[in-house]
């Protein structure tokens, strides 16, 4: 999914530890497509807001493109110089090392129930809740209603029928049929989504690593035999493919159907692409789940703060500010407060999020709070692309895949 506000420390000196006259440094990770609508200016207009009412608290607040923010985070945090707060990508290697605040620490009880429970669980690591739910989305199944149309084809609610209507979409010329980015960028996504549909996940229900179940292989001998190799997944070959690309091939009108976040309804709306969007298919019916991406605020414990820190986030966090930021960047709500807001809003830009706020209750997260999870998506998306490739082996890939993350597991706390 998409992920980052960047905002950046300044090095150097914390504020002073009393209750007045502290700086709270924010990075965070940038959500805008150009400077115009960059996350800079929503936290700075945030930050002002709330100095106006706090004068003995300062938030410096730097923002970082998603490419960035990250490893800017860890220099920062490597050098002792760690920021009060940061809104990145993932939290467990920070927990794990003692870094961060408990989420109890931080807010009040009021906006610890008001989080969607099923983030809040995402964010916690050895049963502590660490890391904040900042911004969520969901995925869904996007498809061009006008290939469609000309196709003569509806949905899919199967696998079969969604490799009959790549077929009749091949049959009349589209480019993609099925666009299938197993490319290095995020292929952990798609690959994710198709194992949920599949039936099974990354791991099982105690947090166990399962990428080698008999179902995962089955899904991917699927898709190598039933859409790769009948040639439904276009000219790139999916292990190349990136999802920026096959987003941008989707909004070009070249391509029948993929798995897509609400940035895709902006993207294609702006080329004039007719689409409609339904549930991920399953094997035989509706996927097990929807596919989840949440990014993550947290506290840091070097700097003290915790009062400020919380009293900030609490801000941060009211239903005003999480539907301000959810509408700007076109994302979902990780309050309750808000999500009913989006949900019963009259508002056109609400209307279209909700196919994607009605997958978020049952929707599976990435097992983020595994302090192994960065080293386990990386391997995926440079290697799985390699399980539907001609002459590749599924079960091959998948094994090699699962002893990675057997040996990650077991090489990390969490």
């Amino acid at each position: 999914m998409v992920s980052a506000l960047g905002m950046t420390a300044v090095l150097g000196g914390c504020g002073s530890t009393g209750s007045s006259d502290v700086t709270l440094r924010l990075v965070a990770a940038d959500y805008g497509d150009s400077p115009a609508n960059s996350s800079k200016k929503y936290w700075d207009d945030l930050a002002a807001e709330y100095e106006s009412h706090h004068s003995g608290v300062k938030v410096e607040v730097s923002v970082y493109s998603w490419n960035d923010v990250d490893r800017k985070v860890k220099e920062m945090v490597d050098a002792g110089h760690a920021p009060d707060l940061a809104q990145i990508g993932a939290y467990a290697d920070y927990a794990a090392a003692g870094k961060l605040y408990q989420v109890s620490d931080l807010l009040s009880i009021r906006t610890q129930a008001d989080l969607l429970s099923q983030l809040s669980d995402a964010g916690e690591w050895k049963h502590t809740q660490y890391g904040i739910p900042f911004a969520a989305s969901t995925r869904v199944l996007f498809y061009n209603k006008t290939l469609f149309a000309g196709a003569g084809i509806t949905p899919p609610t199967t696998w079969d029928q969604l490799a009959a209507d790549a077929r009749a979409l091949k049959d009349k010329g589209v480019k993609y049929p099925y666009a299938l980015p197993l490319g290095p960028e995020e292929a952990q996504a798609e690959t994710m989504q198709w194992l949920l549909s599949g039936g099974s996940g990354y791991t099982d229900d105690v947090g166990t690593y399962t990428l080698d179940s008999a179902q995962n292989m089955e899904t991917f001998a699927w898709l190598k035999d039933e859409l790769v190799g009948k040639d439904l997944t276009g000219p790139v070959a999916p292990g190349k493919l990136n999802r920026a690309d096959a987003f941008a091939a989707f909004a070009d009108g070249q391509v029948g159907m993929l798995t897509g976040h609400p940035t895709l309804i902006q993207q294609a709306g702006r080329k004039g692409v007719k689409f409609g969007t339904v549930p991920m298919p399953g094997r035989t019916g509706k996927a097990r789940a929807s596919m989840g991406v949440a990014d993550w605020m947290m506290g840091f414990r070097q700097n003290g703060h915790a009062e400020q820190i919380g009293d900030f986030l609490d801000f941060v966090y009211s239903e005003k500010n999480v539907l301000t930021f959810s509408r700007t960047y076109g994302l979902l709500p990780v309050t309750g407060s808000a999500s009913t807001a989006m949900s019963t809003s009259g508002k056109s830009s609400d209307k279209v999020l909700r196919p994607f706020l009605d997958q978020l209750p049952t929707s599976e997260l990435y097992p983020v709070g595994k302090t192994s999870w960065a080293s386990v998506s990386a391997a995926v998306k440079q290697n799985i692309g390699q399980a539907v490739a001609p002459g590749g082996s599924p079960s091959g890939v998948l094994t090699r895949l699962q002893s990675t993350a057997t040996a990650a597991d077991s090489g990390t706390a969490g």
